[in-house]
């Protein structure tokens, strides 16, 4: 399994929400490059970022700080957050990008979501984000009318190698991560699953490296200090 620190991006700051929420914003660092070379340091080859900004009002926001982790580090580079167009995707794939994950408009919009994977296969992943088993869109603050397994019988269908999949309950709250459900999508589908939201301990990886994932993304866990980067890797592994 692989492990994917994230960075969350706000106005230039590498910041973390709890449950999705706005106004319940922590600010970790004023510099998120010197962030993902930290994390290169501790034997990271992955880095997932999100534009917070961008995953609300649908508009590239934090292209210059991307750009900046990507030139300063050898990452294979995953950025979500507000992608709503083709231009966009070709944006961020000239920026450097290994891969990029599509959100609200692959919910909304299936013919952008179909033209996407078609035209950048492997490069595209789609993030779901699950709230009372529903697919949520727009920055978490709306449901979708789809079920998470409706919808990746959907996206199987279209060709989407790559799912995130977040449990919104759990993201940011430090009280596990829900294995039951990645244990269910892996076994359901032949898509790469990268868990999300909750990854609070060493034995979260364990318990999901057991089930043979593709990955799993770090966040606050990371910078409280409850995960040792270096230490995940390799339990992981």
């Amino acid at each position: 399994m692989n492990i994917f620190p994230a960075i969350d991006l706000f106005d230039g700051k590498a910041v973390r929400l709890l449950k999705g929420d706005y106004e319940n914003m922590t600010v970790y660092s004023d510099n998120p490059a010197e962030i993902a070379a930290d994390f290169e340091k501790k034997g990271a080859e992955f880095v997932h970022i999100v534009d917070l900004e961008g995953a609300k009002s649908g508009k590239v926001c934090n292209l210059a700080t991307i750009k900046k982790i990507i030139e300063n580090t050898k990452l294979f580079s995953e950025v979500g957050g507000g992608i709503r167009t083709l231009e966009t995707i070709d944006a961020y794939i000239k920026a450097g990008v290994d891969r990029v994950i599509l959100g609200t408009a692959a919910i909304t919009d299936e013919a952008f979501l179909a033209e996407a994977a078609k035209k950048y296969g492997d490069k595209i992943a789609v993030g779901l984000d699950i709230k009372d088993g529903f697919v949520a869109i727009k920055g978490w603050t709306e449901k979708s009318q789809f079920t998470l397994y409706d919808f990746c019988e959907k996206l199987q269908k279209i060709g989407v190698k790559t799912i995130i999949c977040t449990d919104i309950s759990k993201d940011g709250a430090m009280q596990g991560t829900n294995v039951g459900l990645y244990a269910e999508l892996s076994e359901k589908y032949d898509m790469r699953i990268i868990a999300s939201g909750g990854v609070s301990s060493i034995d979260d990886i364990k318990r999901l490296s057991s089930i043979g994932i593709y990955g799993a993304i770090i966040g606050k866990a990371y910078y409280i200090g409850a995960i040792d980067l270096k230490e995940a890797i390799e339990v992981a592994k």
